[in-house]
């Protein structure tokens, strides 16, 4: 900006400076730059718009003089700004209660839209009416105030030019924040609020509609970086992502135009947020529309939001459904009426004019040769409701910004001429003569300023800014096939947080002329159950949906973690809420229900052994090795069948103390009787040789003991465990996280593993004995099956432990019922299967000769 400041201001002074001829006692100027309109009157304010929207810079080698910048495009939506501008004046002239005996005159001036033309325009002003009239140095500034500029960066340029002078300048349409910092641009005042309130209407309006991912264009212009910068400062924290940032040149080029609008093409953004001003978007959205691009939502900021330009059918296709933020309209009485009066025949040898007419009809009112391009008028053209750019004043806007910003001007000379020094609002004010009125003297009146036009309030505060009020306008279809500018809601800074925006929802029609909401996201939200993880190296706005883990929860969408569920609870099937875990224990379910049936079964058939063994109980293979031990044995099978069950059902304290002591000692009293009766075989057979009276230690009593004494150290070792750390339920909720498993928990691992360890030591030792006599003679050697069952049960147990250790929840104490019913079944049939089968088939050789091995 520094550079093009120093250019234009070498460019300007080139242009308007003096030469001395050859006779050295006159001066003359090397270029002229005359106003467009211009009045003389008592006060004289200048003014300065945009009359073209394009321009085209000179070619500077230095070698000869430069030409001006030539402008191109005429605007007549500019050229009914300069109109009112001329009307509020005339109208204060006419007023017998506003500035009375005084007149205001004026100096308007064409900016191009271009700062360089724009200072060039500041620079004309600040001489006389004309470039007769340069008496800086004989009085007071012939130039009291500024009306101007429309494009933030031409104020920014106009404002520091007359920053030395004291003159203020009051903008109708600069709305860049950056001119509200009063060290910078003391002397600027505006009529349209500050930018900063309008990226806060485009933040909330992005957020309301949930436009998460969005485009930006700007122009290359303070108003466009200011406005770019304030976007993204409102928008941090709202969840919305800017896609891209493109910026339109200055300079307008195609080529980086087409880069950009490929850009718009390829992004995922379907929303693309502008701030431009006209001059910039015309040739943009023409190359725009060659590349038959639709589908997008624009949101427009003030500057171009309601341009007439753009207002024609070719451009609904295209921009149909843009939503924006527009300046406040107003009423100004009179205006139509006094358009129409500004036509050739009036003003026949003003070239804007002309130019007014060119745009309108195509027609040239003028014969001099640079219109030879153009047809001739004929003279009877007659302005019409078609020629909207220029004759739309049902809905003034800008327009009614230029009308309050004259009044401004007049109601403040008007205080200023009318003070009293000290009384009144302004006593710490000086007051002037209409003879001698400073610049600096209106500006003291301007920040102290209060009126109302039309039935609202104008004043400025402390940054020279107005007050925060948009209009939310939405381009439509018109009758005639024409773009329309409806109003759907408003913004007004003024409310309290969060109820500035009121939209109207049903007025609205969206891109495309759909009722549907155009949908901009560069992710689809996460729905409940699911949270977001950001893609690495993309903005917050592109993520992937992650369902949430098992036993986490997340109940909104687009959560950024999931929560973890309470210890007791565990997430549903879809992750949105916890639910009670599932409390599982071994209960009268399938499998529970077939290993009681089994464990009956198994009760109920050592019973009927024990029935037939007690019917049979005077038969040899029953009384043989003591039939005794062989009751003892069923019975104690019977309750290891039965003790089974006690491990079916919800867990208790007492279930739990009962079903390993009841399971221990009942399997050792079964062991014991076993290795009792395996003694009693051994010396059995083993008596009959000479000398060998073994068979007196191991009567019946002696029997008795062994089997006591064996079962109480199992007993005492049950009670040591009871007394010390007894079993007791537990809700296990580590070895399947979504599921409470209620269990018994053993109390003491020692104690646990001791009991089985006695139990494993008697079948070991069983074993061990059984098999020194597997050899012994005789056609029924008890030894033999002892053997078999001892290796059954060992295999059983040995085959438990892995099995117990792996299995989950209820399954484990399944394992552990199901050694039990094998090892039992196991010494059931083992032991009993063959003399059942003697006893109930083969009586024949139920004989104590056959058991003996002697043949008959």
């Amino acid at each position: 900006m520094s550079l093009l400041f120093l250019w234009s201001l070498f460019y300007s002074l080139t242009l308007s400076t003096s030469s001395t001829l050859a006779t050295g006692s006159e001066c003359v100027l090397l270029s002229g730059f005359d106003p467009g309109f211009v009045a003389d009157g008592d006060f004289v304010i200048g003014g300065i718009f945009p009359l073209h929207y394009n321009q085209e810079m000179p070619d500077v080698n230095y070698t000869y003089q430069p030409t001006a910048v030539r402008c191109n495009g005429f605007d007549p939506r500019a050229f009914r700004w300069a109109q009112t501008m001329r009307l509020a004046v005339e109208e204060i002239n006419q007023s017998e209660q506003l500035l009375p005996n005084h007149m205001l005159g004026y100096k308007i001036f064409d900016s191009c839209a271009y700062p360089l033309t724009g200072q060039r325009a500041a620079l004309a002003m600040l001489n006389g009416l004309g470039q007769a009239h340069t008496h800086m140095c004989s009085g007071a500034s012939p130039l009291l105030a500024v009306i101007g500029e429309s494009g933030s960066a031409q104020s920014i340029v106009v404002s520091r030019i007359l920053q030395p002078f004291k003159i203020p300048m009051i903008s109708y349409f600069s709305s860049c924040a950056c001119l509200g910092d009063r060290r910078k641009y003391p002397t600027f005042f505006r009529v349209i609020p500050n930018d900063d309130y309008q990226v806060k209407a485009m933040a909330q309006l992005l957020v309301r509609y949930d436009w998460r991912w969005v485009g930006v264009v700007r122009g290359d212009h303070e108003y466009g970086h200011f406005a770019l910068q304030g976007l993204l400062r409102e928008l941090m924290g709202t969840g919305v992502c800017v896609a891209y940032q493109e910026m339109i040149p200055l300079l307008y080029n195609q080529q980086r135009a087409l880069e950009i609008i490929e850009v718009m093409r390829s992004s995922t953004a379907r929303v693309v947020v502008v701030f431009s001003a006209e001059g910039e978007m015309t040739p943009f959205l023409k190359d725009y529309m060659a590349q038959n691009i639709t589908g997008i939502q624009w949101v427009a900021s003030e500057a171009w939001v309601t341009a007439s330009l753009f207002t024609t059918s070719e451009y609904f296709p295209y921009l149909g459904g843009t939503i924006g933020f527009g300046i406040r309209q107003g009423q100004i009485p009179g205006l139509r009426d006094y358009l129409q009066t500004v036509n050739p025949g009036r003003y026949p040898s003003n070239p804007l004019v002309q130019q007014l007419w060119e745009a309108l009809y195509g027609c040239s009112p003028s014969l001099s040769p640079s219109s030879t391009l153009m047809p001739p008028c004929s003279g009877q053209e007659t302005l019409l409701e078609q020629h909207s750019a220029y004759m739309n004043t049902s809905s003034p806007r800008v327009a009614y910004n230029v009308y309050k910003a004259v009044y401004a001007i007049a109601h403040s000379l008007h205080n200023l001429l009318h003070c009293q020094a000290g009384a009144g609002p302004f006593h710490n004010r000086s007051c002037a003569h209409s003879t001698n009125v400073h610049p600096w003297q209106l500006q003291h009146y301007l920040q102290e300023l209060a009126f109302y036009i039309s039935g609202e309030e104008v004043n400025f505060d402390l940054k020279g800014d107005s007050i925060p009020y948009y209009d939310i306008i939405n381009w439509q279809r018109g009758s005639g096939g024409n773009m329309e500018f409806i109003n759907v809601g408003l913004f007004d800074g003024a409310k309290a947080s969060g109820k500035e925006l009121v939209i109207q929802e049903e007025k609205i029609v969206w891109a495309g002329h759909q009722s549907k909401l155009v949908v901009s996201v560069c992710s689809a939200s996460c729905a409940p159950g699911s949270r977001k993880a950001v893609r690495r190296g993309e903005p917050l706005c592109c993520f992937d949906c992650v369902p949430c883990d098992s036993g986490k929860i997340s109940n909104q969408t687009d959560s950024i973690d999931c929560t973890e569920c309470p210890e007791d609870y565990w997430s549903n099937a879809d992750g949105t809420k916890c639910i009670p875990k599932v409390v599982e224990f071994l209960s009268h379910d399938a499998m529970g229900i077939a290993l009681t049936v089994i464990a009956v079964v198994g009760a109920c058939l050592t019973v009927s052994i024990l029935a037939v063994f007690l019917h049979h109980r005077t038969t040899p293979i029953v009384r043989v090795n003591n039939s005794e031990l062989s009751f003892f044995i069923l019975l104690s099978l019977t309750l290891c069948f039965l003790c089974a069950l006690m491990f079916i059902g919800e867990p208790t304290s007492w279930s739990c103390m009962l079903r390993h002591t009841a399971f221990s000692i009942t399997f050792s009293l079964c062991i014991s009787c076993i290795l009792s009766k395996t003694l009693v075989v051994l010396a059995a057979f083993t008596a009959a040789r000479p000398g060998n009276n073994i068979m007196k230690w191991l009567g019946p009593k002696q029997q008795r003991v062994i089997i006591f004494s064996c079962t109480l150290v199992q007993v005492l070792i049950c009670a040591a465990w009871l007394m010390a750390a007894p079993p007791y339920p537990s809700k296990n909720i580590q070895d399947q996280r979504s599921k409470i498993i209620l269990e018994c928990s053993v109390g003491s691992q020692l104690a646990f593993w001791c009991v089985l360890g006695y139990i494993g030591l008697l079948a070991c030792l069983c074993f061990i004995l059984a098999f020194l006599a597997r050899k012994l003679p005789g056609n029924f050697n008890e030894a033999k099956f002892i053997t078999f069952s001892m290796l059954i049960f060992c295999a059983v147990w040995i085959s438990f432990i892995p099995a117990y250790v792996s299995s989950p929840g209820k399954y484990t104490v399944a394992v552990e019922i199901f050694a039990i019913l094998a090892s039992s079944f196991g010494l059931l049939f083992c032991l009993f299967a063959p003399k059942c089968y003697i006893i109930l088939l083969k009586p024949e050789k139920n004989t104590k000769q056959h058991l003996m091995g002697n043949k008959k």
